[in-house]
């Protein structure tokens, strides 16, 4: 153990060494490693003493001895297994003892129980050498991020006594959710054939480290190096990565190094004294209900620059989304309060010690804030994140989605605004689980109408979405008009997709996603201001909206008419052209339009293009000549 690393907040493999690592030894003729015990090691530095408790002594205590400097505790216990559950008795210097699990530890068991499982991590071989090889090849290629929580995407179904297939509403009044949760190993192909099958090139996971509370979404963390115990396994989670990387496909982690759950039987006062967290109560406690870390701690920084290194390095994951970094920078989250200096310099180290470690990896910030320089490399001052979620231009976008289409006039810069600020950062457009929930409605919902007015309005929202500069992300269910808010219980309705609005809105996502893979000038010059040229933008009144997006000599020329009225014959120049042949149409007869879908070009004269523009439409445009 290199201490001055660890004091310093400079260790990003902390976790080799503390935790509960098997011991081996060669054996046999075939002189095969066999497990021949566990080496258990825990940072407590204010404890009196620390004992490890569990299946393999019975549940009794075997004495843990003081190490390095004193604020460590190991022992070697023989004939443990990989498997066993184990905790740490940390006797506190108030006499009390309280029963904990390791903050290091590679597993946990389900929730409500928090024992530590002994995990070997180098059980699984990967076969996605050629993947993990040529991902530096995908740096500034279409990033489009499908974000899902595991357990609600598809769920088994559950049977009464009977053999009666439970309703969702029956196996959430019968306590029985967890019976219908896939594994990370079963869910692996079904996942795979559907992220395929529409067209997405990366997935994100909500959290997938260990939480006590469903509801919290793994938001409130207790087993930070430990994939959580609802879906299986360590090695099962690495058979998911596995298998996404073989079928070309990355997959990105929810990681949150803001705060950690409350229980007491995990970071919460550990030693008996606020190790992990703030002393004082003001900035202690989060808006959520649990505790933030002290970032300025140097042994804080390591175990948390840990934790993510041991994501990508152990599970293969390709990138992390770090949530609510705005609390990072500010206290609280509360600019007025002023910027957190010595957080703001964890988050540098961090990130550029991740890109040491793997260059190639994505590193996304869900930050709300104006703070300049989150994506610019730590080098020049900045923040070090590859992509900062759009937060401004989602929050623009919905809220002129909502208004009636007779009523836009007034709202038209909304939607060029984002424009004129863009290129200051790197962004990505998140429509993300945070807008379905807690009353927000759904991102169909959102849109103005009736029930069939909200698909055209849908389909022209994607389609600007999707023409705009940015990586994309989209959570599950909006592929499918959902019209229920998101809730961590129950599938995904994917009944809906009986009903022709429905099945013709997944068929134009479909279709728009690979669209969007195909054409490089949606993508490559996302960053460069040279990709991107208003062609139209003063028509507040007819509430049209005309770009184009370029790389090199590809070029692709977006109408967007997201007024009520139909205009028939409708004019604009572009260059000296006379024809463009239409990429898509969301108005086609295909998505449930009225515009026949062998209408595949438009005619013009010398440049001068004029045709009839459906009310909420948009149309992509290649010009031929």
């Amino acid at each position: 153990m290199d201490l001055y690393e660890f004091y310093s907040g400079r260790s990003f493999d902390a976790y080799k060494e503390l935790g509960a690592h098997v011991v081996k030894e060669i054996s046999g003729k075939n002189r095969r490693k066999v497990v021949v015990g566990v080496d258990f090691i825990t940072y407590a530095p204010n404890a009196e003493s620390v004992s490890v408790t569990g299946e393999f002594n019975g549940w009794g205590e075997t004495q843990m001895e003081r190490c390095y400097d004193g604020g460590f505790f190991k022992c070697f216990v023989p004939g443990a297994k990989v498997g066993q559950m184990y905790k740490y008795k940390i006797y506190q210097r108030d006499g009390r003892c309280v029963d904990h699990c390791d903050p290091y530890g590679f597993g946990m068991e389900l929730r409500p129980a928090f024992a530590s499982v002994i995990r070997d991590m180098d059980a699984y071989s990967f076969g996605d050498g050629r993947w993990m090889k040529s991902r530096d090849e995908r740096k500034g290629s279409p990033l489009n991020i499908y974000e899902m929580h595991l357990g609600s995407w598809h769920c088994k179904p559950v049977y009464d006594e009977s053999g009666r297939q439970l309703t969702p509403e029956e196996v959430i009044e019968a306590d029985r959710v967890s019976e219908g949760w896939y594994t990370y190993r079963e869910i692996a192909p079904l996942l795979v054939e559907y992220l395929k099958e529409q067209g997405y090139n990366y997935v994100e996971f909500m959290p997938l480290s260990e939480h006590p509370c469903d509801e919290s979404w793994g938001y409130q963390n207790t087993g930070f190096f430990s994939p959580t115990a609802r879906y299986g396994t360590a090695d099962d989670l690495k058979f998911l990565i596995d298998t996404l990387h073989k079928n070309g496909i990355g997959a990105i982690m929810d990681y949150v190094p803001v705060h950690f759950a409350l229980d007491g039987y995990g970071l919460a006062k550990y030693d008996g004294t606020t190790l992990y967290e703030h002393p004082s109560d003001d900035v202690g406690y989060s808006e959520w209900g649990s505790k933030n870390f002290i970032h300025s701690k140097g042994e804080v920084q390591t175990f948390l620059k840990s934790a993510a290194n041991y994501w990508l390095t152990e599970y293969h994951f390709d990138g992390l989304r770090m949530d609510a970094i705005s609390r990072i920078i500010y206290w609280m989250g509360d600019e007025s309060r002023g910027v957190n200096d010595r957080a703001v310099e964890f988050i540098k180290g961090l990130n550029q010690g991740l890109k040491d470690r793997h260059p190639s990896c994505i590193l996304c910030a869900e930050d709300s804030t104006d703070y300049k320089g989150t994506t610019k490399e730590v080098k020049y001052g900045g923040l070090g994140f590859d992509y900062k979620w759009d937060m401004g231009w989602m929050n623009d976008t919905l809220n002129f989605f909502r208004t009636l289409p007779f009523c836009r006039g007034d709202q038209y810069h909304k939607l060029s605004f984002s424009m004129m600020y863009f290129y200051n950062e790197r962004y990505l457009l998140p429509l993300s689980h945070d807008e379905v929930v807690h009353g927000k409605a759904t991102i169909a919902q959102k849109m103005a109408g009736s029930y069939e007015e909200k698909f055209p309005n849908a389909k022209a929202l994607y389609a600007y979405m999707y023409a705009h500069p940015g990586k994309k992300l989209n959570f599950m269910g909006n592929e499918i008009a959902q019209l229920r808010e998101w809730d961590e219980k129950r599938e995904q309705d994917w009944d809906l997709l009986k009903y022709p609005n429905h099945d013709s809105f997944n068929r134009y996502i479909k279709d728009l996603n690979k669209l969007y893979m195909k054409e490089a000038a949606l993508s490559e010059w996302d960053d460069d201001p040279h990709g991107f040229d208003w062609i139209l933008c003063g028509k507040e009144q007819d509430v049209v909206y005309i770009f184009q997006r370029v790389v090199n000599d590809n070029k692709i020329v977006v109408v967007l008419n997201l007024s009520g009225n139909t205009y028939k014959d409708y004019h604009f120049r572009y260059g000296e052209g006379n024809s463009m042949k239409v990429l898509m149409n969301t108005d086609w007869n295909k998505y449930g339009g009225s515009t026949k879908d062998t209408m595949k070009s438009i005619k013009g004269e010398a440049g001068d293009f004029g045709f009839d523009l459906p009310a909420l439409s948009a149309m992509y445009l290649k010009p031929v000549d």
